[in-house]
């Protein structure tokens, strides 16, 4: 049996400020605390995340959160073997607060610290909850990411295909605000929909006419614009109902080609342990009903981590740590914080690339 590995894990990629202390002794990974910060009422009369506020917020809590952490998993500093922390993509000022947090630590406790890519912290989470065998396939759909990613190991990840624009939590944002729903949009939009008649609107999917995994969800955003439009001119205003079946209409369209894609997707592979959802909007449960139907299709199990694991936590992070220091990777005190840091570095960008390099 191999020694015990404690690893505490840092997040401040966007508005959650989030630790976790995560611990394998040979039987796997458990979970001893995940807490997290969240900034909603920060935001609330912006409509979404302001980076200057997020940054601010994450400066004056990551200590504290991180002092929670420990104490609610009863572990001392001596007793972490490594840092495991958030190192891009995100918000360049809260992934700052985040490393600058982590390197201090690791300094004054002289423990090692490993940067770990967001993205990989959720698209390994179905092997935190499900032990999940290498390799499968992941679609990863957050408010800043849409991928289907082979996984084959720790750190080695194919992008199959993803957004070319909007990614779905954003589009979510966006729809939730033309309806005049409270942010964040995703479950806004899914307590509205309940209520609601999916076919009423003939809203568009997107993509799913053309070969290929590529997905895009900007032009959505315009169609519930334009059907919201319609309604206030021909009757002065939006109704309750109205709000409900745009909300299911557009949830239901967001779904089928997730869904559409996802078969597509499992279609062209081979060789897979099992199908997984990562990320902010793996917490839709209309979603999740589609892609497992489809996983199921597929032959492949399906794994869904529960909704606390999908969005932004710690504990993703600290088991992203885990897998790469049994590969023996350390970082050492130089390594940057990154605004863009795609997981497949071989892939062609989808989302075009800058000075500060490929968005995804």
């Amino acid at each position: 049996m191999s020694d015990p590995i404690t690893i505490l894990g840092i997040e401040t990629s966007c508005d959650d400020t989030a630790a976790a202390v995560l611990r394998d002794a040979g039987q796997g990974p458990e979970i001893l605390s995940n807490r997290v910060a969240g900034q909603a009422e920060l935001h609330a009369a912006f409509g979404g995340v302001v980076p200057e506020i997020a940054a601010r917020a994450h400066a004056e809590r990551v200590d504290l959160v991180i002092e929670a952490a420990l104490e609610e998993a009863g572990v001392q500093l001596s007793g972490i073997d490594a840092i495991a922390v958030t190192a891009g993509p995100g918000l360049i000022g809260g992934v700052l607060a985040g490393v600058m947090a982590a390197k201090a630590i690791g300094f004054a406790a002289a423990k090692p610290v490993i940067a770990v890519n967001h993205l990989a912290g959720h698209a390994l989470t179905p092997r935190l909850t499900d032990g999940l065998a290498y390799p499968y396939l992941v679609l990863l759909v957050s408010g800043g990411h849409c991928q289907f990613l082979r996984v084959d190991g720790p750190d080695s990840f194919t992008r199959l295909g993803g957004t070319i624009d909007d990614a779905p939590g954003e589009a979510f944002d966006k729809a939730a605000r033309l309806l005049g729903l409270p942010q964040p949009g995703g479950p806004s939009v899914e307590r509205a929909a309940r209520n609601g008649d999916p076919t009423r609107f003939d809203l568009p999917r997107p993509l799913v006419d053309r070969p290929g995994l590529d997905l895009s969800f900007s032009g959505l955003k315009t169609a519930i614009l334009r059907a919201r439009d319609g309604l206030v001119t021909a009757q002065g205003g939006l109704r309750e109902a109205d709000v409900a079946d745009l909300s299911a209409s557009f949830q239901q369209a967001v779904a089928d080609v997730l869904t559409e894609k996802s078969r597509r997707a499992l279609a062209g592979q081979t060789g897979l342990s099992g199908f997984a959802v990562a990320g902010g909007v793996a917490a839709n449960n209309q979603l999740r009903s589609g892609l497992q139907s489809v996983a199921e299709e597929a032959g492949v199990p399906f794994v869904a981590p529960p909704l606390a694991l999908c969005t932004d936590n710690g504990a993703m992070i600290a088991y992203a740590g885990l897998e790469l220091h049994r590969l023996g990777r350390r970082d050492g005190p130089a390594f940057p914080a990154r605004p863009r840091w795609p997981l497949d570095a071989a892939a062609v960008p989808i989302l075009g690339s800058g000075k500060k390099g490929a968005k995804a």
